[in-house]
């Protein structure tokens, strides 16, 4: 798997729906079993044929252990015969190949070259590429209902989030910008709400992948979290009217960079010593004294945290307005790291 797909996969596993991927990963193993079984009867799942050379007998329920964690699959029985799927054997490479396909159709939709490759990699046998094209649609479809349904409910943090990854357009590899909307609501479960992609990350892309989510019922949203490119700053402050905070650990890797390799530890306790106090006055007293140590000997990343200081502890002010009574955001701030 390529860096660009394990990026994508650790920005999908941010939400609870690494759930959507572990079942889209069930959904793709079953469909290809259900063909290979289908090869080796003569017939499909239910249906009288002349031809049939076996009958089936029902499934067995197995475990199967992926990145996405447990699948649980249905294995078909044969009454005459055994079958085992020979992607189902340990450290086959088969589960790393059915995970890049999946993450695939997020992107860009599957193409049938990649099924076919999948199928070989699986080295899987008797499946037609009429099948391989309806499974591709299949699992097109499920993708496009996951990331369009409606949302409902009350979402107080959104994070916004992007990451490069290439792909194939018009016979041409490119490199697009993948980006994905992971919120928290007032019950304190994590979600991604939405994805996209672009050809970069311009302020026009962002303002529309927001008005997106909106469109789809997105509503309550008080602290959205992101680095901080500009364009996302300027669609949310047009989409919503919203808190920005400075993604916290977007902004540790640029502070550290100014820290020098031998200092970074010792800087990085530092600073995590303001994220740690109690209330945004005590923060806000301990950042500046981090700043203070640090002003002689390191200016430009003094600096950094003179100019970043209030971005990048949002949430701190948002949740003294909470305890004020002024304002509905629940207190949450794990999300703001």
């Amino acid at each position: 798997m390529t860096d660009e797909m394990m990026a994508l996969r650790s920005m999908l596993e941010k939400g609870t729906d690494v759930d959507v991927l572990r079942e889209m990963i069930g959904f793709a193993a079953e469909r290809l079993m259900e063909l290979e079984v289908q090869a080796l009867t003569g017939a499909g799942h239910g249906e009288r044929a002349p031809g049939r050379l076996v009958q089936r007998n029902g499934y067995r329920e197995r475990d199967w252990e992926t990145r996405a964690g447990t699948v649980e699959l249905p294995i078909p029985k044969l009454r005459q015969s055994s079958y085992f799927s020979g992607f189902l054997e340990p450290r086959r490479m088969a589960e790393k190949a059915l995970t890049a396909v999946i993450q695939e159709a997020y992107v860009q939709g599957i193409s049938t070259r990649s099924v076919d490759d999948l199928v070989q990699a699986m080295a899987m046998s008797g499946i037609s590429n009429s099948q391989v094209r309806r499974l591709c649609a299949e699992i097109d479809e499920r993708v496009r209902t996951f990331l369009g349904r409606p949302i409902e409910g009350v979402w107080p943090y959104l994070r916004l989030d992007a990451t490069y990854v290439k792909v194939r357009q018009n016979g041409r590899i490119v490199s697009v910008a993948v980006t994905i909307a992971v919120a928290v609501n007032t019950d304190g479960r994590r979600e991604v709400l939405g994805m996209d992609i672009g050809p970069l990350e311009a302020e026009t892309f962002w303002i529309e992948f927001l008005r997106k989510l909106k469109r789809r019922g997105l509503n309550g949203v008080n602290l959205i979290i992101s680095d901080a490119h500009g364009g996302i700053k300027a669609a949310v402050r047009r989409v919503f009217q919203a808190t920005w905070q400075r993604c916290r650990v977007h902004y540790s890797r640029t502070a550290l960079a100014h820290a020098g390799k031998s200092g970074r530890r010792v800087v990085a306790a530092f600073i995590a010593t303001a994220f740690a106090q109690d209330d945004a006055i005590a923060a806000h007293a301990q950042w500046s004294q981090v700043a203070d140590q640090v002003r002689t000997t390191l200016p430009k990343l003094a600096t950094l945290m003179d100019e970043a200081q209030e971005d990048v502890r949002a949430y701190m002010t948002l949740e003294t307005m909470a305890a004020l009574g002024d304002d509905p955001v629940v207190s949450l701030p794990a999300v703001a790291v």
